[in-house]
């Protein structure tokens, strides 16, 4: 069994099919990347996947368990965690609150706990900073700690919401377009940070326009177009594909 099993996924908005039929499987420890010319579906896809909004049909199994039926909450406890193209943390707070917030959701310690500051709420409350030390040390942001996050450059900030996604400890995480706006030298460095996460244990799927971040750290790849598979593979046969090809370069909008 896939860690992650896509089958026959599909969303219509009207008439529009914005995905239309999609399976796909992903393998625990791998990196699979779906890609696609702009408007392919493929953040659609991983909005209905993360629980952003209801699929029209189809399922989404993740280690066995339908996903299709819950609430967002319901499948980041699970372990599923997310970026976004737009960077979503909170740029008025430090990074190490930043952190501090996604990792509450580890916290099991009720409201009696901590009010009355139980024993169980001392405990929680210390392994919460000490994942928050865990997580900024991993992604290179613990001197930047105290720092808000509106103060942090760009590239940090990416970061800083990577970081957050793994700050409940994910088996999954979802990466859409985390190279968006990055320098050479931050791209270079996202890579790093990608096989590191693959390698401490955790599986991803990627949306992302730098083909050549794609090619270099993709185990598979599914090309969408106009919200259907149009091509499946490893890298090399991915970008050898006619239709692929004609997807990316027979128009103006290749990404």
């Amino acid at each position: 069994m896939a860690l992650l099993e896509v089958r026959n996924l599909s969303k219509y908005f009207g008439g529009l099919a914005a995905v239309n039929d999609v399976s796909f499987d992903l393998e625990e420890g791998q990196i699979l990347s779906l890609i696609g010319p702009n408007g392919a579906g493929k953040t659609t896809t991983f909005n209905m996947i993360s629980g952003s909004f209801p699929a029209t049909n189809g399922s989404v199994k993740f280690n066995g368990i339908e996903l299709l039926d819950k609430k967002a909450d319901t499948i980041t406890y699970f372990g599923i965690g997310r970026t976004f193209q737009i960077t979503a943390v909170f740029f008025d707070l430090s990074v190490f609150e930043n952190i501090l917030i996604a990792a509450h959701s580890l916290q099991k310690s009720t409201i009696a706990d901590a009010l009355l500051i139980t024993k169980r709420y001392k405990r929680e409350e210390a392994a919460i900073r000490e994942r928050a030390r865990e997580v900024l040390e991993f992604v290179d942001l613990w001197d930047s700690r105290d720092a808000t996050a509106s103060s942090l450059p760009y590239g940090k900030q990416r970061l800083l919401e990577i970081a957050i996604a793994l700050a409940n400890k994910p088996k999954l995480l979802l990466l859409d377009e985390p190279a968006a706006g990055l320098n050479p030298e931050e791209t270079r460095m996202l890579i790093e940070l990608i096989r590191k996460i693959r390698d401490s244990g955790v599986t991803i799927l990627l949306i992302e326009h730098n083909m050549g971040l794609v090619m270099n750290i993709s185990d598979h790849i599914v090309v969408l177009d106009h919200g259907e598979i149009i091509a499946r593979g490893l890298p090399q046969q991915i970008s050898q594909d006619p239709k692929v090809i004609e997807a990316y370069l027979g128009r103006g909008d290749a990404e």
